[in-house]
């Protein structure tokens, strides 16, 4: 059996196209960015396919194209489309996928549902990127709680950037969940940084 993971973030901005590139280059596996919300000529998953060396990746295509860079649920509405969960279905592949969200837990997709609530929805374990900055501690250990609250599993964090072994180490203890690895502050990431920026990771 495959795996799949969500890769979700303590906010917006935080790496998790970086993340799901370094983790897609280290297992080889399938990508999927289910919304894209703007920037649709240099959409995440142009992204990944630029930054990727192997040849096993299969990058599966969006469910939702947005042409506004805006909250998704603003962007839809802008475009005149709704977002329906139920017309969010993974891609079928017998290799590991992975699946990146768009902002936080807490970004709005309708009236409705939440990012949280689509990672719920596609029954996926999810690793949660975390960057170092005054107030991450906070947003880091909110976002672990809200998944608790929904029941949703977590492989684990990844600290991408700036590592602060102070904070970086409560997190962990509060929180008890692995720590699955760091990823150098990467200011202009090409094909081999982000796969040396693997070899530190454990999955």
């Amino acid at each position: 059996m495959s795996n799949k993971y969500f890769i979700t973030g303590i906010g917006t901005g935080i790496g998790k196209t970086i993340t799901s590139a370094v983790i897609t280059e280290k297992l080889q596996a399938d990508y999927w960015k289910p919304i894209q919300s703007g920037d649709l000529e240099q959409s995440d998953s142009l992204a990944i396919q630029n930054l990727i060396s192997n040849h096993q990746t299969v990058i599966h295509p969006e469910t939702y194209r947005l042409t506004q860079p805006l909250s998704p649920h603003l962007s839809a509405k802008l475009d005149g489309i709704a977002l329906e969960l139920d017309k969010i279905v993974l891609p079928a592949t017998e290799n590991t996928l992975i699946v990146e969200g768009a902002g936080g837990l807490m970004v709005p997709l309708n009236d409705k549902h939440l990012i949280v609530d689509l990672i719920k929805h596609l029954e996926l374990e999810v690793i949660l990127v975390s960057q170092n900055y005054l107030g991450s501690i906070n947003h880091t250990l909110l976002s672990i709680n809200l998944l608790k609250q929904y029941q949703i599993p977590v492989k684990g964090l990844v600290f991408n950037g700036v590592t602060n072994p102070e904070s970086e180490t409560y997190i962990l203890t509060y929180s008890q969940l692995p720590c699955l690895g760091h990823i150098p502050l990467l200011q202009n990431p090409d094909k081999t940084t982000i796969a040396k920026a693997g070899e530190g990771l454990t999955l």
